[in-house]
C-alpha cells in the first residue's frame, strides 16, 4: 500500500494491536511449547484472570466473541431452554443465528431504548415455566457495555442476577467491551461480574487492543464440567494457544486493559462534546463507554460514509454509530468533526 490507512470511527474492531500486546506475541514466538494450552504462557494468563476474578474461576480461551458467547451459552443450556436478551443484543442481531443453531435454544428478545433489559420485562416469561409446550427460560443474557454504548449499574446487575437465581435461571454477560464498562463505573472487573452474581462471562480482548482472542469465564464451576469438550467440538480450541494467552497476559498486566479502555472512553466523550456543537447533529444515547450514537439528516450520511466510513445504526431515524478505540487521538476527532461540519454546511 502506498500510504497507511487512517484511523476512523466505524468500529473498535477496526483498530490495530496495542504495541505491548504485539510485543507479547513476539516474545511468545520462541522455541517450542506443547500445543492446545498445555504451555507456560496459558498457565500465566489463567493465573492473571484468577487474580482479577477469583482463584476458583474456570477460564477457557477461544478465537472470537461469537464463539465465546455461543459456547458459554451452550454450556448453560439444553435445547428446550430459552435465552432472554435485549433486541439489540449481539447474540440476537450480529451472530447470524449461531446461538440458536448451536445451542438449540430459542432467543426471546425484549425491546429496549438504551440496550438494557429489566426484571419487569422478564417477569411474563415465567408463565411458561413447567409447561411442556413452551421453551423454558434458562438464561438472561446481557451485554456490558451494551450495544448502545450504555452501561449497567451494579444495582441493576444485582437485580437481574437475584431474579435469575431465584427462578432457576442463570445470568450470562457478553463482555466484549467489559473493560470500557468497568472504567465507566470506576470499578474492578470482579465488582461488575462475580460480585454482582454473573454466572458466565464472555471476556473481550479484540476490541481493547488485542489481535484476536476472547475468554469464557465460569463463576459457577459446575457449568464448566464438560466445557473442554464443548470448546473442541465447537471448533474454538486454538492449537497455538500461547499466542492468545500471551496477549491476555499483556492486557491484564500493569492495568493495560484499564488504560486502553479509559482512553477510548475519554475520546468518545470528546467526540460527543464536539459533535453536539454542530446544529444538524443530535446525540441520541448517553455516552457511557466508547460508543457515540447520533442522528444526522439522512441526505448527508452516504456522502460522509464515502469520506470516512461508519455504520448506520437505525435507518428509520437516521441514527449512526461512531466508535472510539485505544489508539484514537484528539487530532483524529478534530479532523473528523471538521469533515462533518464541511459536509453539513
Amino acid at each position: 500500500m502506498s500510504s497507511k490507512p487512517r484511523r476512523g470511527f466505524a468500529s473498535d474492531n477496526n483498530a490495530g494491536i496495542h504495541p505491548k500486546v504485539l510485543e507479547a506475541i513476539a516474545d511468545a514466538n520462541a522455541g517450542h511449547v506443547i500445543a492446545y494450552g498445555d504451555d507456560p504462557y496459558t498457565e500465566a494468563a489463567v493465573k492473571l484472570f484468577r487474580q482479577h476474578f477469583g482463584k476458583d474461576v474456570e477460564v477457557y480461551f477461544v478465537f472470537g466473541g461469537t464463539g465465546a458467547n455461543v459456547l458459554g451459552l451452550k454450556a448453560a443450556t439444553e435445547p428446550h431452554h430459552a435465552i432472554i436478551c435485549a433486541d439489540t443484543a449481539h447474540i440476537n442481531v450480529d451472530e447470524c443465528g449461531a446461538p440458536e443453531r448451536f445451542t438449540g435454544c430459542k432467543l426471546l428478545s425484549l425491546p429496549t431504548k438504551a440496550g438494557k433489559i429489566t426484571v419487569d420485562q422478564i417477569l411474563p416469561f415465567l408463565d411458561a415455566v413447567g409447561f411442556e409446550h413452551h421453551v423454558q427460560p434458562r438464561v438472561i443474557s446481557i451485554s456490558q457495555a451494551t450495544e448502545m454504548g450504555t452501561v449497567y449499574q451494579p444495582r441493576e446487575l444485582k437485580q437481574l442476577s437475584a431474579f435469575a437465581h431465584k427462578n432457576g435461571m442463570l445470568l450470562h454477560m457478553d463482555g466484549a467491551r467489559i473493560a470500557n464498562a468497568a472504567v465507566s463505573l470506576k470499578a474492578t472487573l470482579s465488582a461488575i461480574t462475580r460480585e454482582v452474581g454473573v454466572d458466565v462471562l464472555s471476556f473481550g480482548g479484540a476490541k481493547n487492543g488485542m489481535m484476536y482472542g476472547e475468554a469464557v469465564i465460569f463463576f459457577d464451576r459446575s457449568l464448566a464440567k464438560d466445557f473442554k469438550y464443548t470448546r473442541k467440538q465447537g471448533t474454538h480450541l486454538p492449537s497455538k494457544m500461547r499466542f492468545v494467552s500471551a496477549q491476555f497476559s499483556a492486557l491484564l498486566s500493569n492495568d493495560l486493559w484499564r488504560v486502553n479502555a479509559a482512553h477510548a472512553n475519554s475520546m468518545a466523550k470528546l467526540l460527543a462534546q464536539e459533535l453536539a456543537k454542530i446544529p444538524l447533529v443530535e446525540i441520541s444515547q448517553q455516552v457511557e463507554s466508547n460508543g457515540v450514537f447520533a442522528i444526522i439528516p439522512k441526505k448527508y450520511i452516504a456522502k460522509l460514509q464515502k469520506l470516512s466510513f461508519f455504520y448506520t445504526w437505525n435507518e428509520q431515524i437516521s441514527e449512526v454509530r461512531f466508535m472510539t478505540s485505544f489508539d484514537t487521538t484528539a487530532e483524529d476527532i478534530n479532523d473528523f468533526v471538521a469533515l462533518i461540519k464541511r459536509t453539513l454546511s
